[in-house]
């Protein structure tokens, strides 16, 4: 093993030879200077892998000689060594880009941590990663038989979201593979208890909290306090929960975080379906029902998400909130800066309703565009993206003045998406529904033993386009493809993110309550 090479640069080198003794006998290999301009005119010649630097020397100073370090070699770590512990020096040092201080005298076990802090962090982080989740595959393999209520599959399912989150920034792939194959069970077993109980839920709404409840139980006890300002209610469409833990903490700068829930996405896991009901507080069926001048079906033409301003204000007057409220959904660049402008004539409102929808863009342009597909290619990709974007977008500016103006700030989303890689062949006739994760219509040929069959669709509140119609839903990571051109659809779609079937990633979706720091 090739020994860590420190330079250690202090004018007064000779009274360090019992540090560069311990060091040695640790398997660091250590070079002195006792001046800056040796130092530079050695790193020139040599490569080390950490600088130990002197503060206060004659000549060209420790500040000035980081400054050169900095300007030449910008990626070469330096811990300072200092007598000065005035504010300032250690500002300037900071500013700099120093990757830790110490202040003398210092002995021999604190150079030691600091190299190890620096030079193994990422090795021991590994290490102990690895370690902790060979101590829990176990605990979590045994658990999934005893996942019995929704409850214990959202809280499974946010476990899992730290495993994943944790495991992929290993160099060593072979954990999150571990990973990755008991993911899989989880969301096969998700899938069957979700063919059994989703029915009870919505004929006896014994379930968790769903799409058409959300707004009712969380969102109105919040309008109802008059003394609270403008609430701003943010959609982020397509949004999966560990998308959500990308984001948060730049989100979390801005805003205290009241409250943070899971709620189930009802199914279809699709925006005319999920968002829907979110706005309207009904079922699908009930939604076609109360208002068929809103509602859209699969078969019929036009925009089936035209109309969710309009469904959120029938919600409101139904339960007696006369609340003043808005609607803007940015599915642009120009849009979201034309609000940017605009945020302060909302002071007045008492919900501020924004549809961001450009997480649900990436999502169907890694179906057709290749960039898009190397950019996307995996779950920790589509989150480094989404962070990517979050941060140079106008949507971070957005909340950034909504804090200013005092808004509180709910965040949510209506469904989110999976990975799908198993092409499931599927026959049907021209009405039949496209989304890749579930069909509606009626003549339709699958094998059953595959997918979750709603043979009366009015069962769990859907509206049937024909008297025969029925649904059935993708699950764990399948995607229907029809018989025709089957080959060369299902390689297109291969690893593509896609929504509307039966998996924790589509079904379990965030519901955040925050206020302004």
């Amino acid at each position: 093993m090739t020994p860590i090479k420190i330079l250690w640069v202090d004018d007064e080198i000779e009274l360090l030879k019992p540090h560069f003794l311990f060091l040695q006998s640790k398997g660091y290999q250590t070079t002195a200077c006792n001046n800056g301009q040796e130092a530079l005119l050695t790193l020139k010649d040599q490569n080390f892998d950490v600088v130990l630097l002197d503060e206060n020397m004659p000549g060209l100073g420790g500040l000035e000689t980081l400054s050169e370090i900095k300007l030449q070699f910008p990626n070469l770590p330096v811990i300072m060594i200092t007598k000065n512990e005035e504010e300032k020096i250690m500002e300037e040092a900071i500013g700099a880009k120093i990757s830790d201080y110490l202040i003398k005298p210092v002995n021999p076990n604190q150079i030691l941590l600091a190299l190890k802090k620096l030079l193994q962090h990422k090795n021991l982080i590994a290490e102990k990663t690895i370690t902790n989740y060979q101590q829990a595959f176990r605990r979590i393999s045994i658990s999934l038989n005893d996942l019995k209520t929704h409850s214990d599959w959202a809280d499974f399912y946010t476990q899992m979201i730290y495993w994943e989150m944790e495991l992929e920034s290993l160099e060593d792939l072979a954990m999150l593979e571990i990973f990755q194959n008991q993911m899989k069970e989880a969301n096969r077993l998700f899938a069957k208890f979700i063919e059994n109980n989703y029915q009870s839920w919505i004929v006896n709404e014994t379930g968790p909290l769903m799409s058409y409840q959300i707004l009712k139980e969380k969102l109105f006890p919040i309008l109802k306090n008059k003394s609270s300002k403008t609430t701003m209610m943010l959609v982020i469409d397509n949004l999966r929960f560990d998308q959500w833990k990308m984001i948060s903490p730049i989100i979390e700068n801005l805003y205290h975080k009241e409250e943070e829930i899971s709620y189930y996405s009802i199914l279809p896991t699709a925006t005319h379906y999920a968002r829907n009901a979110m706005f309207s507080g009904m079922m699908p069926l009930e939604m076609q029902k109360k208002h068929p001048e809103l509602w859209v079906n699969e078969n019929e033409e036009g925009g089936k998400n035209l109309n969710e301003a309009s469904f959120l204000k029938a919600q409101l007057l139904r339960w007696g909130m006369t609340s003043k409220m808005s609607y803007s959904k940015i599915t642009h660049l120009k849009a979201g800066k034309e609000l940017i402008q605009s945020l302060h004539n909302h002071q007045k409102e008492d919900l501020m309703v924004v549809v961001y929808n450009f997480v649900d863009m990436i999502s169907h342009a890694k179906s057709e565009m290749e960039i898009i597909k190397e950019l996307a290619s995996d779950n920790k990709a589509f989150r480094s993206l989404t962070l990517s974007w979050f941060k140079n977008s106008p949507l971070l500016e957005i909340l950034l003045q909504a804090k200013k103006l005092g808004f509180n700030l709910v965040v949510t989303t209506d469904h989110g998406t999976i990975n799908v890689d198993q092409a499931l062949e599927i026959k049907g006739d021209r009405e039949v529904s496209t989304n890749l994760r579930y069909k509606a219509g009626q003549n339709l040929s699958y094998n059953a033993k595959s997918v979750m069959e709603i043979n009366d669709p009015k069962a769990i509140q859907l509206p049937a386009p024909h008297l025969n119609s029925k649904f059935i839903f993708a699950k764990e990571h399948q995607y229907f493809v029809y018989q025709n051109n089957f080959n060369h659809y299902a390689n297109h779609f291969r690893n593509t993110f896609q929504h509307g079937g039966i998996s924790m990633e589509e079904m379990i979706v965030p519901f955040v309550v925050m206020r302004p720091r």
